[in-house]
């Protein structure tokens, strides 16, 4: 994707002159159809669903096919025209459950990749959350992405077994027009302000919420109210990024009864929520003064082993399932 996508938006900008819109549009598909061709390429995925099309369909035609994969291709079609950061949300459900009736915490693994001066994709394994960085040579040198030569290309760790504190001074504020019909959501904007919280928000959801693995710190809140209503995909969105912020020791909120957003049951594919994560004592805040009933703490995530000895074999898991996701 982040070879593939950028020359063609570039192209259709500022050489065919086409519209934002129609040039987003454009470079969706193209990322939908590039993860479409990747999964039906690997012999261990059983279904797909994307959210350009949310429908579960079935790929698995060896009848070998292990994991339901679900994904949003490119998140972040509103800020895309002004350069800014976007990414890619996977999330991955185990045989057994599927995805219909399943809830976030059921996934085997989840995977949010960045597209910005970097290309980097967190993935959760089992004793925590990763980075990996793509555009290195095989020696460990810098890639030579500025020649087009990608053959000698990989991914490395960059981050390993990420912590997210539970306290933060870094606020995101989603749907911030619910804190017209929120007091509890005012209430806490203004909790930020003056306690003089540094606000970094672009809209994006990937950004937005992936700065706090590498702050290590912060929350993103997406209330909503009926004036406002939800916006974010549970299986696409909330999911993979609820798992790989609870595996980092943070804590996600449902934004209804202040339960995990893993323990929310998936009833349809284009199923929407409200959503809170990030920095533990964070969510409790946001809990609280949106007066949400439940308090319970997520799930702690096993210490970290031997990283240097296993780090290897644990990615390698996963390799099948992400064959060809950044070329």
């Amino acid at each position: 994707l982040s070879v593939d996508v950028r020359p063609v938006f570039v192209f259709l900008m500022f050489f065919w002159k086409c519209s934002d819109t129609f040039s987003i549009s454009i470079i969706q598909v193209i990322a939908d159809k590039i993860l479409w061709e990747a999964v039906k390429k690997s012999p261990v995925i059983r279904e797909g669903a994307s959210e350009e099309d949310p429908i579960v369909r079935n790929v698995d035609e060896g009848g070998e096919g292990e994991f339901t994969v679900c994904w949003d291709p490119l998140d972040g079609s509103s800020i895309v025209d002004n350069n800014w950061a976007v990414g890619t949300m996977i999330g991955v459900w185990p045989k057994k459950t599927g995805l219909i009736g399943a809830t976030g915490r059921d996934q085997v693994t989840s995977v949010v990749a960045l597209y910005g001066p970097r290309t980097t994709v967190l993935v959760a394994l089992d004793d925590g959350t990763y980075e990996f960085t793509y555009g290195c040579s095989t020696e460990g040198d810098v890639s030579s992405q500025s020649t087009g030569s990608i053959k000698d290309e990989t991914w490395v760790c960059s981050r390993q077994a990420i912590k997210i504190q539970p306290t933060s001074k870094i606020f995101s504020p989603a749907n911030l027009r619910a804190a017209q019909d929120l007091n509890g959501y005012r209430n806490l904007v203004d909790h930020y302000m003056i306690n003089r919280y540094t606000l970094r928000y672009t809209g994006g959801l990937v950004p937005d919420v992936y700065q706090q693995f590498t702050k290590r710190q912060g929350v993103f809140c997406n209330p909503t109210s009926e004036k406002s209503p939800a916006k974010l995909r549970l299986a696409f969105e909330a999911a993979p990024f609820g798992l790989l912020v609870e595996k980092s020791g943070g804590k996600t909120s449902d934004g209804i009864t202040g339960g995990s957003i893993l323990d929310v049951q998936i009833n349809a594919v284009d199923q929407r929520t409200p959503l809170c994560l990030g920095s533990a004592d964070e969510v409790d805040r946001f809990n609280e003064t949106l007066g949400l009933t439940n308090s319970g703490k997520s799930e702690t995530t096993p210490e970290a082993g031997s990283l240097a000895a296993n780090l290897q074999s644990k990615f390698t898991k996963f390799s099948a399932m992400i064959s060809g996701f950044g070329k």
